[in-house]
């Protein structure tokens, strides 16, 4: 999660950078529609099987944070060192902990916003989500960062494998390609802290089912989705020479996509329970994209169209909560206007953006006004330089 400018100097790589701004500023811009009954198909996730390119942003920041931790473990040397497994697990539990404080405050607003005493709002523990997006990625960091510091580099692509075939297993074995409450994935949360605690999707029929799509389980693939991510750090580490690095990222990039791909029809990609389809495709469209940034940024120099995404990428963490931060507030924050109460979001899209740009197009306005308000807060902390790191 280091977010430092790169710097020809430093032998780093601004098109890293770049990509996780744009990782990020994606996140953002699916999670913020105007409104979710005129989202552009591209900017909806797949209702289940399938993939879209609103699936790709979250996996792609995974994938790029795996390459962030080979570079951030290599002072380490790799090795379980008592600094090395602190730095680990004290950012796992920032992280953690900085997912659900965003979720107790989504909960929070919305209390306060339907007329509950601010004691009330705050309390609702007990519907308190425990996964999440940060959640997630703290998990999936941790477990991967630990397993890159105990295992050697050469041996991860083994425990990549068994990792992914075991999920495969659990997923097939446990009714886990299907979209109910008996999904393996399913069960294990449920057990663990209840349908309370969970996420609730709705299927095809309209049923609204407890299935996480960030749930315990599925945190198997990720923990994968990273490693593999960190060796592609290895490679880019490794290979001091540019184009070489795209030769090799273009190359294993396209293998994994690929191979994905052509296993889907035996293990259908599903963002929801990570597949491990899912997992190959991804993290192949993540390499290849990398390499056509190192080619067009670094190799060419063609980096003022960029620029935009710098912001972004060099302090991922905050500007990703402060996304979350404002999503709720726009959200509950209501006002009265020509006698109807409005919060500053529906008055923003369906009363000046809406009338005049139409239902999808000013779906799309808002999420874009909401990216740019993100951005200035960015913009505003990188020409400070300031970079807020766990």
């Amino acid at each position: 999660m280091n977010a430092i400018p790169i710097t020809k100097q430093s032998g780093r790589l601004l098109s890293l950078d770049i990509l996780r701004g744009i990782t990020i500023a994606g996140m953002i811009m699916v999670n913020n529609p105007g409104s979710w009954s005129y989202a552009y198909a591209p900017l909806r996730h797949a209702h289940w099987h399938g993939l879209t390119p609103t699936d790709l942003v979250f996996p792609f920041f995974m994938f790029i944070m795996g390459v962030s931790t080979f570079m951030s473990l290599r002072k380490f040397n790799f090795e379980p060192s008592g600094g090395a497994i602190w730095k680990i697990v004290r950012r796992t539990i920032l992280i953690f902990v900085i997912g659900l404080a965003l979720g107790w405050f989504g909960q929070l607003t919305r209390g306060l916003a339907s007329g509950e005493p601010f004691g009330i709002a705050a309390t609702h523990f007990n519907t308190l989500r425990i996964l999440g997006v940060l959640q997630r990625l703290a998990l999936a960091y941790g477990f991967a960062a630990l397993i890159a510091i105990f295992v050697k580099n050469k041996s991860l692509v083994w425990v990549i494998a068994i990792l992914l075939a075991g999920y495969y297993l659990l997923l097939r074995f446990g009714k886990g390609l299907e979209m109910s409450e008996q999904n393996i994935i399913a069960v294990v949360d449920k057990a663990l802290w209840g349908t309370g605690h969970m996420y609730k999707d709705t299927t095809p029929e309209r049923v609204r089912i407890a299935l996480d799509p960030e749930g315990l389980l599925s945190t198997i693939p990720s923990v994968a989705h990273v490693l593999i991510g960190f060796l592609f750090g290895k490679l880019i580490v490794e290979n001091k020479d540019n184009h070489k690095r795209v030769e090799k990222l273009l190359i294993w990039g396209t293998i994994l996509a690929f191979s994905g791909l052509l296993l889907h029809y035996g293990c259908p990609i599903n963002k929801k329970i990570w597949s491990p389809t899912f997992v190959l495709t991804t993290t192949g469209f993540a390499a290849q994209l990398l390499g056509l940034l190192i080619w067009m940024i670094d190799i060419h120099k063609k980096e003022k169209w960029s620029r935009f995404f710098h912001a972004f990428g060099v302090n991922p963490l905050i500007v990703y909560v402060f996304a979350g931060v404002m999503a709720n507030l726009v959200s509950n924050i209501r006002f009265s206007y020509q006698g109807e109460l409005l919060s500053v979001k529906s008055f923003t899209y369906g009363v000046l953006i809406q009338p005049w740009a139409g239902d999808y197009f000013g779906s799309l306005l808002y999420a874009l006004l909401f990216i740019t308000v993100c951005w200035l807060f960015g913009y505003i902390l990188y020409k400070k330089n300031i970079y807020i790191k766990l």
